[in-house]
């Protein structure tokens, strides 16, 4: 029998997941985590210079049912500016129905997509890569991210850091691992969102025990990351030597 790629496998894994509202933004704990996400998103462009957001070119990868552009949108993105591939078909016609004709959507897998190289200022991958549980394929697919960025501009990373022992279908990505994934990048980052779990039973008790408990940094499971690409190839090397320096045991990129 063939053995079966990393895209199929992801396919499959989530043909098992069960419907449910768990992640309805009309739910409360899901409002707090998507407007808290929002926010560090503003504080990330502002540490970039970000001023016009309008300006700016984003390429979100793994853009499921469109409600992250959506989001981009409102916050003052254009819609000409913004693009997103999805690997499922019926993720990516929800995408299609929900968002503008402007926004260019693909359908398939992201390593295959022909996207020009340096073209966009920022790729958003949103709980992508811990939904790829094959090492090769998540190198593979930061490699393409990587090369459609322009110099000077970054990957946004939104996932969580550690394992859900309930979910062998997925895996934290801790800080070491983003790192290893772009090692030319400058990885900064923050840690947000309510343990997921916790959210829904805090704001079962009450909307407000979410901000409470999230005052709590060690609470937070999810980070949002800046992963910069160097404006120059001196800066990158400068950056790997930095990470080689750090960690003797790792071989030059």
């Amino acid at each position: 029998m063939k053995p079966r790629t990393e895209t199929e496998a992801v396919a499959d894994r989530y043909a098992r997941r069960t419907a449910t509202d768990r992640y309805d933004p009309a739910r409360p704990e899901v409002r707090h985590m998507l407007d808290e996400r929002e926010r560090a998103l503003r504080r990330c462009f502002a540490r970039q210079g970000w001023q016009a957001l309008d300006e700016r070119r984003v390429l979100e990868v793994g853009c499921g049912a469109g409600g992250n552009l959506l989001r981009l949108l409102q916050m003052g993105f254009r819609a000409e500016y913004l693009a997103g591939v999805e690997l499922l078909p019926g993720r990516f016609e929800a995408a299609r129905e929900a968002l503008p004709p402007a926004v260019r959507l693909f359908q398939g897998d992201a390593c295959v997509l022909d996207w020009p190289a340096g073209s966009v200022d920022a790729v958003l991958v949103a709980t992508v890569f811990s939904s790829l549980l094959d090492d090769a394929f998540q190198q593979r697919l930061a490699s393409a991210l990587w090369r459609w960025i322009r110099p000077g501009g970054g990957v946004i990373w939104y996932d969580f850091t550690i394992d859900n022992p309930r979910n062998p279908d997925v895996r934290g990505v801790p800080l070491q691992r983003i790192a290893a994934l772009f090692p030319e990048g400058r990885l900064e980052h923050e840690r947000v969102t309510l343990a997921p779990p916790l959210a829904r039973l805090a704001c079962r008790f009450h909307p407000g025990a979410y901000g409470v408990l999230n005052a709590l940094p060690w609470l937070r499971t999810h980070v949002l990351a800046w992963v910069g690409k160097p404006d120059n190839e001196a800066a990158a090397a400068t950056v790997a030597r930095q990470r080689i320096a750090s960690d003797p045991g790792r071989s030059p990129p």
